[in-house]
């Protein structure tokens, strides 16, 4: 497959499948890239604003993927790599090996929905590095039920972790608790 376009098939059961295979060929062909020709921006970024740095590297990643599903008439919804505040994260005790879990469901210009794609982004809390490359998973699955179900079966470590906007409430409270 030529990652510079989406090959789509006449049955649209797979053309979620065909998509999730053109990200990630376009994330093996340019992660790494990306980071050694960012490096300097990326890394000033984590030291004033943190685990922002990564949604700018995302947004660099992905940008060229919006362009092209736009060109196939696909729209990712939310965009890649998905909605943060429904996403879930864990790793190891010291916060240098995490992965976060995102998805967008992609629709046609129709408003069918063709499947979801999840977004695994590795990342590192101490400094700014991609332990290891992004990854994508294709889901026939659309509602955010289907694909928690889905992900829960996969993963028991997504299956323990909290969706964000609970782990950050939760987070919150133990604060106002303190006090």
């Amino acid at each position: 497959m030529n990652s510079s376009q989406i090959v789509l098939s006449d049955n649209n059961n797979s053309d979620i499948y065909a998509i999730g295979r053109y990200i990630a060929n376009h994330i093996t062909e340019n992660w790494q890239t990306l980071l050694l020709k960012n490096q300097d921006k990326l890394l000033n970024a984590f030291n004033k604003a943190g685990d922002m740095a990564y949604g700018a590297y995302c947004y660099k990643l992905f940008r060229p993927v919006h362009q092209q599903l736009k060109y196939a008439g696909l729209h990712p919804s939310p965009w890649f790599p998905g909605d943060f505040n429904i996403s879930r994260e864990w790793g190891n005790a010291n916060q240098s090996d995490q992965q976060r879990w995102m998805w967008s469901t992609i629709k046609s210009n129709e408003g069918k929905a063709l499947g979801t794609i999840v977004t695994i982004i590795f990342h590192d809390h101490t400094q700014f590095r991609l332990p290891h490359q992004p990854q994508v998973i294709a889901l026939t699955e659309t509602s955010k039920e289907g694909v928690v179900k889905v992900l829960s079966k996969r993963s028991t470590d997504f299956k323990n972790a909290l969706e964000f906007q609970i782990e950050y409430a939760e987070y919150l409270h133990s604060l106002e608790n303190e006090g």
